[in-house]
């Protein structure tokens, strides 16, 4: 039997590699059409060339920045670390995953978040998080929808960046207008009390935990939220994004 079992094991591990190998043989770059890479949906030439900040010239924090402090006033999270401005490929992307239901495009996204977030680690000794978390949509909107863009991300960057990953302990209490448009002020003001933290009173509570969003824009949500969940008790939230939108009098070279 276990000589069947260990057979069986090792014939999977050859499919699976096989079925990788005709995947990535099958499949083209969604921007250039060449042949891809592991990512599946962009080839090496892409990848390198993708728009990604790099954290390392300000100590792995996008809030060692002074453009970056300058517009996002009154932030109550401690670290932000985003993957790119607000700008294509990824504003399409996002634009296609929620509007056109491209979920691999989540998968994709997802892989490169974990990607950067690992390269800076090496920023933050002795600081690592014990809980990933995503910011939370209203149920109506979710159900109208069909799924939360920030959830699909957090649960597959919580695998790769090996964390616990609970999606119960963020909830959204009540819908309210879409903030597309509104200042930094007019979004503080109507987010107050819409979240809720779920956390167990008889445990404690997270010391620091990673809360994922897709875009960052004035930094209202996360703060609203980073607010709440040191309320309950966590001492330190750092908000990984996949963009930072940027007014475009900031100069990104």
């Amino acid at each position: 039997m276990e000589l069947l079992t260990n057979n069986y094991s090792q014939y999977f591990k050859t499919v699976t590699k096989y079925y990788r190998q005709v995947l990535l043989k099958l499949s083209s770059c969604d921007l250039c059409g060449e042949a891809c890479t592991d990512y599946l949906l962009l080839c090496q030439t892409c990848v390198d060339d993708l728009p990604i900040f790099d954290l390392n010239i300000i100590n792995g924090d996008l809030l060692n920045w002074p453009a970056v402090n300058k517009i996002l006033p009154k932030i109550t999270f401690d670290h932000l670390i985003c993957l790119s401005p607000y700008i294509t490929p990824f504003s399409d992307w996002l634009s296609q995953l929620k509007y056109h239901g491209r979920f691999e495009i989540a998968q994709l996204m997802a892989l490169l978040l974990s990607k950067h977030y690992q390269q800076t680690l090496s920023q933050y000794k002795n600081n690592k998080a014990d809980l990933v978390v995503a910011v939370p949509i209203h149920i109506t909107k979710w159900q109208q929808r069909g799924f939360n863009q920030a959830h699909l991300l957090a649960k597959v960057v919580a695998q790769q960046i090996d964390l616990p990953y609970d999606e119960k302990i963020l909830s959204r209490n009540k819908s309210s207008k879409s903030q597309v448009g509104q200042s930094g002020t007019l979004r503080r003001k109507n987010l107050r009390g819409l979240f809720d933290v779920n956390l167990m009173k008889e445990n404690s509570p997270p010391e620091h935990i990673i809360l994922i969003d897709d875009v960052v824009t004035t930094g209202a949500t996360a703060s609203e939220i980073s607010r709440c969940l040191k309320l309950a008790g966590v001492k330190k939230v750092t908000v990984l994004a996949l963009c930072l939108s940027l007014p475009s009098e900031i100069k990104l070279n």
